[in-house]
């Protein structure tokens, strides 16, 4: 069967930004792929031993995934339905690229376990001027990511700004961790965690 342009949404290599921060993931923890597409990252994070729900609306495309026996793909519409995946559900990581449905954070922040990592890159105001998407709707305003985990994540990384290659773009990108609660006597926390910044 052939993949329609449409579906070719998803090939292709992992973002930079993607896997530059996965080390952070626990070591066979499961990721969260949302908005996957043919799924280039939920094949990246298989190939590194992590178990990977893909969502996306698209089935044509999540059937390119039936080769790799540690993704479950699940078809859904993440806009015009409920949220596909039982409450309980946690993840080790949440990838999210070139996707915004804003009323969807909460439900994503949500599915992060304890130390799980929310990577998301998508476009930002500006990229109306460059080309595609240019609906507002669809770019985040200045420091819209970082609003949005203020007080429940704890930011590693934030970048906002334009990208030359590989085509011109403007985007907003954070990795950031629901860390475990470190409330208590501080006499007896335990140190804070370290994060490594990949060189």
């Amino acid at each position: 069967m052939s993949i329609s342009a449409a579906s070719m949404h998803g090939l292709g290599e992992p973002s930079p930004w993607v896997r530059h921060w996965a080390h952070l993931v626990a070591a066979g923890g499961a990721v969260l792929d949302v908005a996957s597409g043919a799924g280039r990252h939920a094949r990246f994070f298989a190939s590194l031993g992590h178990p990977v729900t893909a969502i996306d609306r698209d089935a044509a495309a999540l059937n390119t995934l039936a080769d790799e026996p540690l993704v479950t793909p699940v078809v859904a519409d993440l806009e015009n339905a409920p949220w596909p995946l039982r409450a309980e559900a946690k993840f080790a990581a949440v990838v999210v690229t070139n996707y915004l449905h804003r009323p969807l954070f909460a439900r994503l922040i949500e599915s992060l376990a304890p130390g799980g990592v929310l990577v998301y890159e998508t476009f930002a105001q500006g990229n109306e001027r460059v080309g595609k998407p240019s609906n507002p709707a669809f770019l985040l305003t200045p420091g819209e990511l970082l609003e949005l985990v203020r007080g429940r994540l704890r930011v590693v990384a934030f970048q906002d700004g334009f990208l030359a290659q590989p085509r011109p773009a403007y985007v907003q990108r954070i990795c950031a961790i629901l860390e475990a609660d470190r409330s208590g006597n501080p006499a007896q926390a335990a140190p804070p965690p370290c994060y490594e910044l990949a060189g």
